[in-house]
């Protein structure tokens, strides 16, 4: 791999850019490649903004995903993840999907409180939650604010299902609360590792934790019977797919009891973001890249369709697929998540009702 110097790079960030944002009539551009208009892309602190919505579930009518709802309780994400999808949505906010999407972050401080109020609608009916569907809750924000803590406290009050999609051991501080989900069969935890090679993640998720300490935090969740499942994600041709029987060994051998995957899509501004990225970290491998992720995309670097968008298709997308499959039957065989407990539920108006009863 060809290296770049990173005093080149905005130090820590992800994207080197800032994208234009479509719903934008005006916007900042680099005209000037000397730096002559530098100032309008330092690399600035990480601002919070705080909003205040009226619902904190959202509801997905994906046929792709396993999960219809999910709460969010950030938008954009410190980690700075080159390919993350969830950069398209902080244009709704009037912000960039480059470089403002890994510095101005959304919080949502009522999300505890919000939650609890979904809890108590009437003829609610139970359906596990996922945290993290767009960005991740467990980021470097969240050590200080512990919305996603309070959340999981709602859950365990209410005995609600939940799943977790995270990549920082930041986790480790709630497991507390996770072993208690657990013991009901109330959880299930996905850990995303996409690659151990070290150089490639420093360049690709910039404010992650290391691959080896995501597979420490597997070990640890397993140790407590908190079922975890390895997400390989974004698998990306030409970088680290050659990684994926590896990266499922070592997953398998902390205690991992699934598997799943994703192919990388660049849809909206990520595929400018990453165009830019990839020649400037790899410079000699960026063009071959770039044409395998095209290749399993019908041709283009965005992948909209049902069906096809997650794993893609073609000859380059079928022989990552078979790979991933041989790697779990022969390092995951026989192993498999519990289903949830969509029982055990009990709202505030149900322990009201036996008060009364």
């Amino acid at each position: 791999m060809s290296d770049i110097q990173h005093s080149e790079f905005f130090k820590g960030r992800g994207a080197q850019i800032n994208s234009t944002n479509k719903f934008l009539k005006a916007g900042y551009e680099t005209l000037h490649p000397e730096g002559l208009d530098e100032a309008f892309l330092i690399n600035s602190t990480t601002q919070l903004y705080q909003e205040h919505p009226k619902n904190i579930v959202s509801i997905s009518n994906s046929p792709d995903l396993p999960f219809m709802h999910s709460i969010n309780p950030y938008q954009g994400c410190e980690h700075g993840c080159v390919y993350c999808y969830a950069r398209n949505s902080h244009e709704y906010y009037g912000f960039s999907a480059g470089l403002d999407f890994e510095r101005k972050i959304i919080v949502k401080k009522q999300a505890p409180q919000l939650l609890e109020k979904y809890f108590n609608k009437k003829n609610y009916k139970v359906v596990p939650i996922m945290l993290s569907g767009n960005t991740d809750c467990y980021q470097p924000i969240e050590r200080k604010l512990k919305i996603t803590r309070e959340l999981l406290k709602v859950f365990l009050k209410y005995k609600h299902p939940v799943s977790l999609i995270s990549k920082n051991n930041l986790m480790l501080r709630d497991i507390d609360i996770l072993a208690e989900l657990a013991k009901e069969d109330l959880v299930h935890i996905s850990i995303t590792l996409n690659s151990l090679n070290e150089d490639l993640r420093l360049k690709l998720e910039p404010r992650t934790v290391t691959g080896k300490s995501r597979l420490k935090l597997i070990e640890k969740l397993s140790s407590k019977n908190i079922p975890v499942r390895l997400m390989l994600s974004p698998i990306i041709p030409g970088l680290n797919s050659d990684e994926i029987p590896s990266v499922i060994k070592f997953a398998a051998e902390a205690g991992a009891m699934d598997a799943s995957y994703t192919l990388v899509r660049l849809n909206g501004s990520v595929a400018e973001i990453f165009k830019d990225w990839i020649h400037k970290s790899f410079p000699q491998q960026a063009s071959k890249v770039l044409h395998l992720i095209a290749e399993c995309h019908q041709g283009k670097l965005n992948d909209s369709r049902f069906g096809f968008r997650i794993h893609g298709d073609g000859h380059i997308a079928d022989s990552i697929n078979q790979l991933f499959k041989v790697s779990v039957k022969k390092y995951l065989s026989g192993r498999s998540l519990k289903p949830f407990n969509l029982t055990a539920f009990k709202s505030t108006a149900d322990k009201q009702l036996k008060m009364f009863g």
